[in-house]
């Protein structure tokens, strides 16, 4: 657990085909991300709700998995079946698992 009551997995215990909403700003998604994942950044989540995915579970993943825990934390609190990628796509990357960047550059996390 990544504090009080916030559901947390490991990215090497993440399913291959997890439902993953990257919540990090443009230009980090931009620099590199899980190539299946969605992208809504946390500082737009409050007034994009509608768009959050109805998957059961949903994986949400930041850089490190700090910001990540607070949207898990909020969408809990909405009723969102949410949980938190420990370790954020810095622990993805480490991990092997594919990263894929905007316009065909090499990816990379920031």
């Amino acid at each position: 657990m990544t504090g009080p009551g916030v559901p947390t997995i490991e990215v090497a215990d993440l399913p291959a085909d997890a439902p993953v909403l990257d919540v990090r700003e443009n230009d980090e998604w931009a620099a590199g991300h899980a190539p299946t994942a969605r992208h809504l950044p946390m500082s737009e989540l409050t007034g994009r709700l509608g768009e959050i995915p109805a998957d059961d579970p949903l994986y949400v993943v930041c850089r490190s998995g700090a910001r990540s825990a607070r949207v898990v934390a909020y969408l809990a609190g909405q009723g969102y079946p949410a949980v938190n990628v420990d370790g954020g796509m810095q622990s993805w990357a480490a991990q092997g698992r594919a990263v894929v960047a905007d316009g065909g550059a090499r990816p990379e996390i920031i």
